[in-house]
């Protein structure tokens, strides 16, 4: 046997990943049906989180779990080009290199040229990382989505959505990055309460009949200031709407309008009006007819026809000597602390600012409209169920997507405008001539400078990974057998962004829906139930945990790069309480395993290293399973199912069947928890445990037939539970199964194309009273061995055991299993008792009293204190099933199978209660 001693993940799993990817297992193959998987594109600029981990593990296991089944099964795999970040990241590698270069002195060829060149070096991490979690991509087929595939794409889509007037160009109100200078999207604006103030400034009335105290957060965007506005019903101010104001520090005129948005109890009920420069003023402004004022630069400096102190001025600068006017003119009324939520962006930390530009914008009504219809008719599946509440919601309130971004790194979008102002959309610039052409115009074009945020290329990931609109790339990457695929898995944070997306665009584009199914995961935090974050401090790197990192290299991870570097002492000190010896190197299946465990529907998980740890207790389990039945086989060959000839194998082959069985249900539903559960039971209880131990009899007993069958019964429940546990533990099954398969005749290179195990495989009709007569004498060696460790008798140390109230059923389970018995207890002998037992420790079965003899074993007044403990167990049991069972509710609406379950375990221990309290007594 060449088998290692001992589980060490690290001597095989990166050569057993090398293995599958070259002989090419992850890619299509077969005729069987089609199940596909589309990864979430991670941004190239970066690194494999616990987040990826989570979702990773869950989407492999289930193409693993369809290919053992033989679906010709892909993995579609990938990463997205990430405008901002990359920009970002190559940016500031510009400014270390100590060349001088920066992204304006190289240009935008020249910067778009270091960035493919950084791709090439940097951008392939994660999917390296990927392969060490196991990941089972065709990375054959990997997809970029700046490749010229979704190129094409890009431009096709945009091309075809204009000419049906669904994109259109227009100046409205976007998220703004002063520091980034372009617009970015909802998900990448980050909101937090912050410290702030209150300022109440007095705008005259214009006919010097009085003024209105406006309450304001931001007072420097008062310079574009188109109203002052009150609510409808408010009495008192009613008596002022019509009239105008003289706006302070200008001297423009602006009206008093009233409008249901106004919070009566907010500050004094009277708001300014600044549509250029907030959201909600925005559709106030656009329901009044109000002229809408930009005073800030793309840099968020004061612009505009503001009074000329201000010209130039950061915004923040601006607030404090706007303020200081205010002060002097007499208008400032009052200044209070005041909590409020100030957006910042995700990348630069920077406040966002609503900001008036011209942009790109999808019309989403009808794209709406179809994409709520797909999922309402049941096209499209969420599971859990309860998002679909989310998903309608989001899509009945929808605004039009902003799609343009200021920014190099991208796919450019496909208009050129001419010196007149017009603009001519087209494929590429011949299209677009050709377009101005037929139109009248002869002069030059020049191609709109900003790029599609990432999100419009992304939109189109089902189908533009599949070749569209090129016949010939679709045919030949299988478009028709792999659109729509089978399930997407993704967090519930980007339903908005890119799930509802997907669906509008490849209904509008491809006629079809993007996935059958939408299965909608929690997020990972840590183990005290905070987001993972570095900004916190507590991140763990999924690598870490596989392979293992070093304290000092931990802490450095943790605290280089903090938005706050104040905070780095704080999450030094955490982290050296936290992992005082660094992280030990667990492999990657028993963090897979944790992963899987931890799912439960929709749930956010806490995730703690100790689950971690467990699972790869777990493992080692298996292994030193492994290594016993290679022990016990060497040289044995066996071929087809075995023939079971003792219960221990027909019980352990009836509850191979019940986990394969449970497994299916699980996996249809996505409920890796219980998958989880009920493969680690099954494989640690039932197989390591209690079938290794009942062989034992057998493998060392007289009856030559049985010890071969056993030795049968062995390979073939390991082999089938390691081809059961290949999704989720992919490495450690494979080492395993290679030295396992060979001795039941199976010449093949690797578990993961072997087909998964099924209920039937194995017939077990009639192993029913087995499977009874073994629960049963799993419950009498557990009694007894309860015993001999509660009274501390040494486990090679022979005891007699005394038998009473054998019914004829517990006398013929003894007759049968009595060698077994002798063996797994090391028992003298088994005698029925007829009269009062001499003083001895007891257990119950059912109605079968167990005395042990305490002569020469134990201290009397020990054993007594032992039975008063456990009397208290069996009465705390007693109590809850009285409780259940006293419910009027539990008795009327569970099950009846339930409710006379719960009367048979009562039975049971009251029973139990009887025998203990009798042996008390006479002790």
């Amino acid at each position: 046997m060449t088998l290692a001693p001992s589980y060490d993940p690290q001597s095989f799993e990166s050569r057993l990943y090398a293995r599958w990817e070259a002989s090419g297992v992850f890619a299509p193959q077969g005729d069987g049906p089609a199940y596909s998987i589309l990864l979430p594109p991670p941004n190239v600029t970066g690194t494999l989180h616990m987040g990826h981990a989570f979702q990773h593990t869950l989407q492999d296991a289930l193409v693993r779990y369809h290919r053992m089944r033989g679906y010709r099964t892909l993995w579609q795999v990938g990463s997205d080009h990430a405008g901002i970040a990359t920009e970002m990241v190559v940016a500031r590698n510009l400014g270390r290199e100590g060349r001088g270069e920066t992204r304006d002195s190289l240009g935008r060829e020249g910067f778009v040229a270091k960035v493919w060149e950084w791709k090439a070096e940097s951008g392939g991490t994660i999917e390296r990382q990927m392969r060490r979690l196991g990941a089972s991509g065709d990375w054959s087929r990997s997809v970029f989505t700046m490749d010229e595939g979704p190129s094409r794409a890009v431009a096709e889509a945009f091309v075809r959505l204009y000419d049906e007037g669904l994109i259109y160009r227009g100046q409205r109100l976007v998220n703004w990055d002063p520091v980034l200078k372009t617009a970015i999207s909802d998900l990448e604006v980050v909101s937090e309460e912050e410290d702030g103030h209150l300022w109440s400034i007095r705008y005259p009335l214009a006919d010097g009949s009085g003024e209105v105290v406006v309450a304001t957060t931001r007072p420097e965007t008062m310079l574009g200031d188109t109203a002052v506005m009150v609510h409808p019903d408010d009495e008192r101010y009613a008596h002022l709407v019509g009239k105008t104001v003289r706006l302070p520090l200008t001297g423009r005129e602006i009206p008093v309008i009233a409008d249901a948005y106004v919070d009566r109890e907010f500050g004094t009920g009277v708001v300014k009006v600044t549509p250029a420069h907030d959201f909600n003023d925005y559709a106030v402004g656009q329901r009044h007819g109000l002229p809408l004022i930009n005073v800030f630069t793309p840099e968020a400096k004061v612009t505009g026809d503001v009074p000329e102190a201000y010209r130039g001025l950061d915004r923040f600068e601006a607030r404090q000597a706007v303020l200081a006017d205010l002060e002097a003119g007499g208008f400032l009324v009052e200044t209070k602390a005041h909590k409020l939520q100030v957006p910042r962006g995700d990348r630069t930390g920077q406040v966002i600012e609503p900001y008036l530009t011209d942009q790109w914008f999808v019309r989403m009504d009808e794209l709406a409209r179809r994409g709520l219809a797909r999922v309402e008719n049941g096209d499209v599946r969420f599971v859990p169920p309860n998002w679909l509440g989310t998903y309608r919601h989001w899509l009945e309130n929808i605004q039009d997507w902003c799609i343009s971004r200021q920014l190099w790194w991208g796919h450019r979008i496909p208009a050129w405008f001419g010196d007149d102002g017009s603009v001519y959309v087209g494929r590429d610039l011949d299209e677009a001539r050709a377009r101005a052409a037929e139109a009248g115009y002869r002069g030059e074009l020049r191609q709109d400078a900003d790029v599609l945020e990432t999100w419009f290329s992304s939109a189109l990931w089902p189908f533009s990974t599949m070749g569209w609109p090129d016949a010939d790339a679709m045919a030949e990457r299988g478009f028709d057998a792999f659109v729509p695929s089978s399930v997407l898995v993704t967090g519930f944070d980007i339903i908005f962004f890119w799930v509802a997306r997907m669906i509008m665009m490849t209904d509008k584009l491809v006629g079809e829906v993007p996935f059958r199914d939408v299965y909608i995961t929690g997020l990972v935090r840590d183990k005290d139930g905070q987001k993972m974050s570095k900004s916190k401090g507590n991140i763990l790197d999924p690598i870490d945990i596989i392979d293992g990192i070093a304290l000092e290299d931990l802490v450095a991870k943790r605290t280089t790069g903090l938005m706050k570097p104040k905070d780095a002492p704080k999450i030094e000190k955490a982290t050296r309480k936290e992992f005082p010896d660094g992280i030990a190197a667990h492999g990657a299946d028993p963090l897979r395993f944790t992963m899987a465990a931890l799912a439960g529907p929709g749930r956010d998980i806490k995730f703690d290293l100790g689950r971690a740890e467990g699972y790869k207790n777990f493992c080692n389990k298996l292994w030193n399973a492994a290594r016993f039945v290679l022990m016990n086989t060497d040289g044995a060959r066996f071929a087809g199912a075995p023939q079971p000839r003792t219960d221990a194998e027909r019980w352990i082959l009836a509850r191979l069947d019940r986990a394969a069985a449970e497994a299916a249900e699980h996996f249809a539903a996505y409920r890796f928890d219980l998958l989880a559960q009920g493969l680690y039971e099954f494989a640690w209880n039932a197989f390591c445990d209690w079938f290794v131990e009942l062989a034992k009899p057998a493998l060392n007993g007289e009856d030559a037939a049985a010890a071969e069958s056993t030795r049968h019964t062995l390979l073939y429940v390991l082999e089938a539970l390691l081809r059961l546990l290949h999704p989720l533990v992919p490495f450690v099954t494979e080492e395993l199964w290679g030295h396992v398969a060979p001795r039941l005749g199976v010449d093949a290179q690797t578990i993961s194309l072997q087909r998964y195990p099924q209920a039937g495989d194995i017939d077990v009709a009639g192993f029913a009273a087995a499977e009874a007569d073994v629960e049963w004498l799993r419950q009498m060696v557990s009694a007894v061995r309860r015993v001999r460790s509660e009274l501390g008798v040494s486990p090679a140390r022979q005891v007699e055991l005394l038998v009473q109230g054998a019914a004829a059923q517990d006398a013929a389970r003894i007759a049968r299993f009595a060698s077994q018995l002798a063996f797994l207890l090391r028992l003298s002998g088994i005698r029925e008792l007829a009269g009062d037992p001499p003083p001895s420790a007891a257990a119950v079965v059912g109605e079968l009293r167990l005395f042990v003899p305490l002569e020469g074993l134990v201290d009397l007044d020990a054993e007594r204190a032992r039975l008063d403990k456990e009397l208290k167990r069996v009465d705390a049991e007693i109590a809850k099933c009285n409780a259940k069972l006293g419910n009027a509710t539990f008795v009327a609406n569970a099950p009846a199978a339930v409710v006379e379950q719960e009367r048979a375990r009562l039975a049971d221990w009251t029973a139990q209660r009887e025998g203990l309290a009798a042996q008390r007594g006479r002790l």
